[in-house]
C-alpha cells in the first residue's frame, strides 16, 4: 500500500495532472483512500502494542482496575478491528462508489407494499448509523400504506461495496395487521443493488432504443408535487429495463439523474450475464426468481432473521429492522473472500 500512495503522489507532481480534471480526481480519491486505510493500520498497530505493554504490567503487578481497562480497551480494539477488516474485503472495481438502491415489493397488495416500507426504513437507520447520505431519487406510494416501489441514492465510502450484499429477493412470515382474522402472510420484496457510476466509466447507449415519458413528481405522504411534469422515466427498449428520476426540481436535472441510473443497470446486467456464464463453465446452478429468497425475516411464529446464502443468522429481528444488518454483511463478504 506504501508504494501505491508515493506511486499516486508522483503522479499528481507530474505536469499536466490537472488537465482531465475528473482523472485527476479519482487518483487523488484513491490515494486519499488507501493512506486512510494506511493510517488506521498504523493506528491499530500501536493500540495493540499498548495493551500489550498493559498487560504485562498486570502479569507483573496484578490490578483489578487495570484488569478491567484492559478487558473493556480489548472489546474496544476487537470492534475496530472486525470493521478494518470488513473494510478491506471491499476490493471490487466500484464497492468504494455510492449505491442506488431499488425497492419493488411483490404480489399481495398492501401486505407486501407495507413490507417494502420496513425494508425502506432498515436501510435508512443502516445508512444513518454509518454517517451516510440517503436521497431518495424516485417514490411511488401505495394504495393504502407502505410503496409500490423506491429508489435511493445511498452517498458514503463504500456504500456499494456494503450493500451489494443485499441484492435478492428478501421474505417475511408475520401475523398480518391488515388482516382481520390475524392470519400468518408470507411477503416478497426484491431489492436491486448499483454502484453510482461517474462520467469515467463508457456505457454506449443509442438514443433510438430509448422511450422518455414525464410526468408530475410525487413523494412520500404526497410532498413535492408539482405542477410542471419534472419527473423523469426512460426506458431501454431492448432490454426493458426501467428507471426514473423525480428528486431534482427540473426535468433537464432529472433526466441527468436516470440516464446515470440506466448506465448503472446496463452495466449490473453486463456484470451478471458474465457471472452467469463463468458459473456455467464451472458447471454452477444459479437460482432465479421469487423463489430465491437470499433472506427470511420471520416475526411468527418465532423470532429469526436467517441469510440462506450464509446461514448466518439472529433472534433479534427488532435490532435488524432498526439497521444492524452489519452481520449479514460481513458474514457475505467473508464467503465471498473464501470462494474467490
Amino acid at each position: 500500500m506504501e508504494e501505491d500512495i508515493a506511486e499516486a503522489e508522483n503522479r499528481m507532481a507530474e505536469p499536466g495532472f490537472w488537465d482531465d480534471t475528473q482523472s485527476a480526481q479519482k487518483v487523488i480519491n484513491e490515494n486519499n483512500s488507501n493512506k486512510e486505510a494506511f493510517d488506521q493500520f498504523h493506528e491499530l498497530a500501536d493500540e495493540l502494542e499498548e495493551l500489550e505493554v498493559l498487560l504485562e504490567m498486570i502479569q507483573e503487578e496484578p490490578d483489578d482496575e487495570m484488569e478491567q481497562e484492559l478487558a473493556t480497551r480489548a472489546s474496544e480494539l476487537l470492534g475496530k478491528m472486525s470493521a478494518y477488516e470488513l473494510a478491506m474485503l471491499l476490493d471490487g472495481p466500484y464497492d468504494h462508489n455510492n449505491a442506488i438502491i431499488e425497492l419493488h415489493p411483490g404480489a399481495g397488495g398492501t401486505e407486501s407494499q407495507d413490507w417494502g416500507s420496513m425494508l425502506l426504513r432498515m436501510y435508512q437507520r443502516w445508512a444513518d448509523k454509518r454517517g451516510f447520505q440517503v436521497e431518495t431519487l424516485d417514490y411511488l406510494p401505495g394504495d393504502e400504506a407502505g410503496i409500490k416501489s423506491v429508489t435511493l441514492l445511498i452517498k458514503g465510502r463504500n456504500a456499494f461495496g456494503y450493500l451489494k450484499s443485499e441484492k435478492g429477493v428478501h421474505r417475511l412470515v408475520r401475523i398480518s395487521p391488515f388482516d382481520s382474522a390475524n392470519r400468518r402472510h408470507t411477503s416478497f420484496c426484491s431489492v436491486d443493488v448499483m454502484p453510482e457510476l461517474d462520467d469515467t466509466i463508457d456505457i454506449e447507449i443509442n438514443s433510438d432504443d430509448l422511450k422518455i415519458d414525464t410526468y408530475r413528481a410525487s413523494g412520500a405522504g404526497g410532498q413535492h408535487i408539482n405542477k410542471t411534469e419534472s419527473a423523469v422515466r426512460i426506458t431501454h427498449i431492448p432490454t426493458g429495463t426501467v428507471v426514473a428520476s423525480q428528486a431534482q426540481r427540473s426535468q433537464l436535472k432529472n433526466r441527468e439523474q436516470a440516464m446515470g441510473m440506466l448506465k448503472a443497470k446496463l452495466y449490473q446486467l453486463e456484470v451478471e450475464k458474465q457471472e452467469q456464464e463463468a458459473a456455467a463453465l464451472r458447471g454452477e446452478q444459479m437460482e432465479i426468481g421469487w423463489g430465491s429468497q437470499i433472506r427470511s425475516y420471520v416475526f411468527h411464529p418465532y423470532s429469526m432473521v436467517k441469510d440462506h446464502r450464509t446461514n448466518f443468522e439472529t433472534g433479534n429481528v427488532q435490532a435488524v429492522m432498526d439497521g444492524d444488518i452489519d452481520g449479514f454483511i460481513d458474514a457475505y463478504l467473508k464467503q465471498k473472500l473464501n470462494r474467490a
